[in-house]
């Protein structure tokens, strides 16, 4: 089972875009800083997808056999649910992203300390610098040596066929048979 985080965050308004309306899974304040951060809305979506997870998991599917993995603030959301999750997951998968609340690790992570990790962002990226990812990354190493980290040149906030590859790889890999 995959539970994906992609545009399913609620419709709310955010800072960063003079409080437009878009699918948002919590507020951005900033998309140069990460150093306010909403919180109460990245821990309320998170528990959204902990209940995902549980979910499946009382439909008969095994945790092991549950990836979670999104886009942008889904990715973001993904990479936080998935590492604090107190059941085993096969997979995390984070694109174009990065770790929100980030002084919650190590200590947020106990069950998924292992669990194998696909990040890939573009090196282009304006929305979510490429920095911010891969400063993540690092951070992620530090507790979860599983980690990958993938960079695509040149690519904007976006996905591209090569990382569609990678994630198939991923998913094929990790598994179980």
């Amino acid at each position: 089972a995959v539970v994906s985080t992609q545009s399913t965050g609620s419709s709310g308004s955010t800072q960063s875009t003079g409080g437009m309306k878009m699918p948002a899974w919590y507020d951005i304040f900033t998309l140069s800083e990460f150093d306010r951060e909403d919180g109460p809305g990245i821990k309320k979506s998170v528990s959204y997808i902990h209940q995902l997870i549980d979910t499946e998991i009382s439909n008969g599917t095994p945790s092991e056999n549950i990836f979670v993995g999104g886009f942008s603030q889904g990715g973001a959301i993904a990479l936080y649910a998935g590492l604090t999750c107190q059941k085993k997951l096969g997979g995390i998968i984070a694109m174009s992203c990065y770790l929100p609340l980030r002084n919650d690790f190590p200590a947020s992570c106990t069950t998924n300390k292992d669990t194998p990790i696909l990040m890939c962002h573009g090196s282009s990226d304006p929305v979510v610098q490429f920095r911010f990812g891969q400063m993540s990354s690092i951070l992620i190493n530090g507790f979860n040596p599983t980690i990958k980290f993938k960079t695509y040149p040149g690519l904007a906030h976006g996905a591209c066929a090569e990382e569609f590859r990678d994630i198939k790889q991923f998913l094929t890999q990790n598994t179980p048979k």
